[in-house]
């Protein structure tokens, strides 16, 4: 979440190589996160790991002292919506995991999240992450030049809220990404079709639906971990991308993340539902 108004800066073709660069290490770390997670592992052992990946290819992990974040993972447990810390507590089954991950590298940032599926989920908080997955694709079809940011947000909340009646949270929204992690402009995951920042090529932006099982209320606590006022689930998914003329360049990949979740055995598949993105 951006934490005040930021400047939009454009990015060169050499530029937005070098954070997409950043951007598969993060999702490498996250592909490692899906190899190692499941009941009885800790928070703290996925950090560490994820820590230890990302330093051995000469990177920062970029969330890491970030606001005084003492972690390189956020991670966020079931009505956790973000900035989660990893703590010894283990996952248990029936869990949802929300891991988000920053790389920091040649001036760069990079910045990813997906939401894993622990053991025997329960089928309607198993929906809530296919369609906020679904939402994520539906706001990256909008980042095209020419079109605004309110677009993004529309897409998004009218196909989570409106159609299946989530809540879309308005405190948390995604962001601009480039020497600093968070650039303007702000991206909501609400919004109005036409309205806000008109979109021109080269911007680069994380998109990153945070979707309620119930209402969107948050709140947060002292150690910046933002949980639904319900106490339902929430899920959250992001990719960092790349405005351009006809289709947006994805940066990131959650390809390998999905793969690597059909070979663990402790995850639940979100990715098999494809229609949903319909």
């Amino acid at each position: 979440m951006a934490k005040d108004k930021k400047d939009i800066i454009y990015k060169t073709d050499e530029e937005v190589e070098l954070i997409r660069k950043n951007c598969l290490m993060v999702c490498d770390a996250l592909t490692l996160v899906a190899e190692l997670i499941g009941p009885g592992v800790s928070g703290r052992k996925i950090d560490e790991q994820a820590e230890q990946l990302i330093r051995d290819n000469g990177a920062i992990p970029g969330f890491k002292g970030l606001y005084d974040f003492p972690a390189t993972l956020c991670v966020s447990v079931n009505d956790e919506v973000v900035h989660g810390i990893p703590y010894n507590h283990e996952f248990k089954d029936g869990d949802i995991v929300s891991v988000d991950c920053g790389v920091y590298l040649n001036d760069f940032y990079g910045d990813a999240a997906y939401t894993f599926c622990i053991g025997d989920v329960d089928e309607k908080i198993m929906e809530l992450c296919r369609i906020t997955r679904a939402s994520l694709y539906k706001g990256i079809e909008q980042a095209v030049p020419g079109n605004r940011i309110g677009d993004i947000g529309f897409a998004i909340q009218n196909y989570t809220e409106r159609k299946h009646g989530y809540g879309v949270v308005r405190e948390l929204v995604g962001h601009g990404v480039g020497r600093v992690l968070h650039e303007g402009p702000e991206v909501p995951n609400y919004g109005r079709r036409g309205k806000g920042t008109m979109m021109k090529n080269g911007l680069v932006i994380a998109i990153e639906p945070m979707i309620n099982l119930g209402r969107k209320d948050v709140k947060s606590f002292e150690d910046g971990t933002v949980i639904t006022k319900d106490r339902k689930p929430s899920a959250h998914y992001e990719h960092t991308v790349c405005v351009r003329k006809g289709k947006a360049d994805i940066l990131s990949n959650h390809a390998p993340i999905e793969a690597a979740i059909l070979k663990n055995p402790n995850l639940k598949e979100v990715a098999d539902i494809l229609a949903t993105i319909a």
